[in-house]
């Protein structure tokens, strides 16, 4: 089989401690290895861990079966690239060195089957959200992140589990419509830079939305519906996984460029 497909996923959030964590888990694995036969890449798009911090001799055992998957990944000749995200910032150089995937920091951007294609986790683009960005500032500052490193690796997952619990009270349902809708405009304003596509995660809400300059793509969330996101001869299609079945595909919304994103 042609190895002609990108796939794109987000907000996984392994390491949760959540009713259900093994089977999402189990059901990861299964994704992978039914579309490895046609995968050309995979682009982590953020918070594929729900928290990360690398100690020098320390990594979590609870992430070994998740990590082992994507090293097999890897060892197909399949580039992995992952995104950093709100959860798992700290990425150092682990999982490069030891696992051969490409990390970026912030933004990527690149050239899919032809398409110019912007890729960004999405923290941070929700303008009045000031609380977030000021403890984005406090817990990215490098200082403050080798003090970190100085607590026990226990005691230092201990806490960063406890704040990534907090880091997602902002996003309740009442506020997740103008956050879809800020985003869309994010995304359109990219669009009119000229790319092609532009594929955000973090919201953990799938979105699909075609206008005039360009698609927009929100790859939803693997830890509630198990979305994710497909790149064939040009063109983004949404999915949802299902176990057992063909995955179902979230259709798009053709919005106009200029017109209400709500």
């Amino acid at each position: 089989m042609k190895k002609d497909t990108v796939y794109l996923i987000s907000d996984a959030h392994f390491g949760i401690d959540l009713q259900g964590c093994e089977a999402r888990e189990a059901l990861f694995f299964k994704w992978l290895q039914e579309i490895s036969p046609e995968m050309s890449e995979l682009i982590i798009v953020g918070d594929l861990f729900d928290f990360w911090i690398e100690y020098k001799s320390a990594v979590r055992p609870d992430y070994f079966p998740v990590l082992h998957a994507l090293k097999n990944v890897v060892e197909q000749g399949i580039k992995i690239h992952y995104l950093a995200g709100n959860h798992d910032f700290a990425l150092g150089t682990f999982l490069e060195e030891k696992l051969g995937i490409i990390i970026h920091h912030g933004t990527f951007d690149a050239e899919i089957q032809g398409k110019k294609v912007h890729i960004f986790h999405g923290d941070g683009l929700i303008k009045r959200d000031i609380g977030y960005r000021i403890l984005k500032k406090v817990l990215r500052n490098p200082f403050n992140q080798k003090l970190y490193k100085l607590l026990h690796p226990d005691l230092g997952v201990a806490l960063g589990t406890l704040v990534s619990g907090s880091s997602r009270k902002y996003l309740r349902p009442v506020l997740k419509e103008s956050i879809i809708n800020e985003y869309r405009q994010n995304a359109l304003c990219l669009l009119k830079k000229g790319n092609d596509i532009v594929v955000f995660g973090h919201t953990h809400r799938a979105d699909l939305c075609r206008f005039d300059s360009g698609i927009y793509c929100n790859t939803g969330s693997w830890l509630i519906n198990y979305n994710f996101a497909s790149i064939k001869n040009g063109e983004l299609q949404l999915w949802r996984y299902r176990e057992g079945l063909s995955p179902e595909e979230i259709h798009c919304s053709d919005l106009k460029n200029g017109s209400s994103v709500s």
